[in-house]
């Protein structure tokens, strides 16, 4: 394990450092948004901004890693980030926060697929189930440490804006110093999603509606917060609670995944996400209650997503997954640009509350749509599918194929010794 980790160390940290900077800034824009008197409309553009950029980061990424080489991008891209995260307060207009956000989007996207390639090349077949794994409890850890560093500071100054640029220029000191050398960063085509939708109708819907939670949830609900009159670490406990859910959940559900048929979990995951949102709503506003529906509405997010792309591999060839992953983060994408459109637009016009509203709606059409497809196909047996991917919504589509050829090597590797294990006669 030390062997594992000794190489990647300084990059873990980096990534560490990084997601304590994008985490601090994106709550941010809820907060400030709220006291420079942003309607929830114009914060939702804001934040569909955000992942249109990181959408269009994943794409030309590895454009430009082919042209410059990794160790000028990451630079370039970090330094582009840290003046777009210090340059929100100095620009309060909703249009110039929503440039500002595409830019920020793109390049922490940019990072990523960098940062994934590193750690891809630096981990071995055998290693590279655990390389994914602390990356992604890395980038969770980050997420959730940055709520607690916005009860430091005055969000009605430009302090915490400052602290999270600071973070993000200084998280590539310990990665561009360490690095070992740049890696080859090749990217299969996405599939095309007609093509995508043919192979697995609930894969391609189902990823499709939660991008549309997710990016409600971690960007919409800081202003949810904001709306209803919470206080600053308030809100950060609130955003700390979805992204916590995700961290203590995904191994239990990846576990329960990989032994019945992976629709039935999508269902029941999907059913306990409504009847969280559904809590939530009746909540109100009492604060605890409040924090229960968070924790278990995010908490069945990130299990979904991998969850969604490993029933997509189940039925397609191991040559057919990397474009399948590519064509899965890009569907992803398109719902996460729709759905703080859709969210922000509803409470300006019914009130914050409607938040929990079209949460509930969007987690009841996923599961009535797995419900509905489980009685178009037959199941394939658990022992005959894939591992479940331990990917976050985050991961750009190098660590999606990364984890995906992870899952079908370990999965054939089973196999092989219960075969094995079958085949060798016993005693007499």
């Amino acid at each position: 394990m030390f062997q594992v980790f000794s190489g990647i160390w300084a990059l873990l940290l980096g990534i560490v450092l990084i997601m304590l900077g994008n985490g601090m800034q994106s709550t941010l824009i809820g907060l400030r948004g709220n006291l420079e008197g942003f309607s929830a409309t114009a914060l939702s553009i804001v934040t569909s901004g955000y992942f249109i950029g990181f959408l269009s980061g994943a794409r030309y990424t590895p454009v430009l890693l082919r042209r410059v080489g990794h160790v000028r991008v990451f630079a370039a891209l970090g330094s582009f980030m840290s003046a777009g995260v210090i340059a929100l307060p100095v620009l309060p207009d909703p249009w110039a926060w929503m440039v500002l956000r595409l830019l920020i989007g793109f390049c922490m996207s940019g990072i990523y697929v960098t940062a994934e390639s590193w750690l891809n090349d630096a981990a071995t077949n055998e290693t590279r189930g655990k390389v994914l794994s602390a990356y992604m409890i890395a980038q969770t850890l980050g997420l959730i440490g940055a709520q607690g560093l916005l009860t430091l500071g005055d969000t009605q100054t430009s302090v915490l804006f400052i602290g999270a640029s600071i973070l993000v220029s200084v998280s590539f000191a310990p990665i561009l110093l360490t690095v070992s050398p740049a890696p080859k960063t090749e990217l299969t085509r996405p599939m095309p999603l007609r093509e995508l939708f043919t192979g697995s109708p609930l894969g391609t819907v189902g990823v499709f509606l939660l991008g549309t939670v997710y990016a409600t949830q971690s960007g919409m609900g800081p202003v949810f917060g904001a709306m209803i009159g919470m206080t600053t670490a308030g809100i950060a406990l609130f955003v700390a609670m979805l992204f916590a859910g995700a961290l203590f959940l995904q191994y239990p559900i990846g576990w329960l995944s990989d032994r019945m048929d992976r629709r039935q979990v999508i269902f029941g995951l999907s059913a306990i996400a409504t009847a969280a949102c559904i809590f939530g709503w009746f909540t109100g506003e009492n604060f605890w209650p409040m924090m229960i529906a968070a924790f278990i509405s995010g908490g069945m997010t990130t299990p979904l997503y991998a969850l969604l792309l490993a029933y997509t591999n189940d039925y397609l060839s191991p040559e057919d997954m990397p474009a399948a992953s590519g064509g899965l983060v890009f569907t992803f994408g398109l719902g996460a640009i729709l759905g703080p459109l859709i969210t922000g637009w509803t409470m300006q016009q019914a009130g914050p509350f409607t938040f929990w509203l079209v949460l509930t709606v969007t987690f009841a059409a996923i599961a009535l749509y797995a419900l509905y497809r489980m009685t178009q196909r037959a199941a394939i047996p658990a022992s005959e599918t894939e591992s479940y991917i331990g990917v976050i919504p985050t991961a750009t589509p190098v660590a999606v194929e990364a984890a995906s050829a992870w899952a079908v090597e370990n999965a054939e590797s089973e196999r092989s010794e219960e075969s094995d294990e079958e085949e060798t006669p016993t005693p007499a």
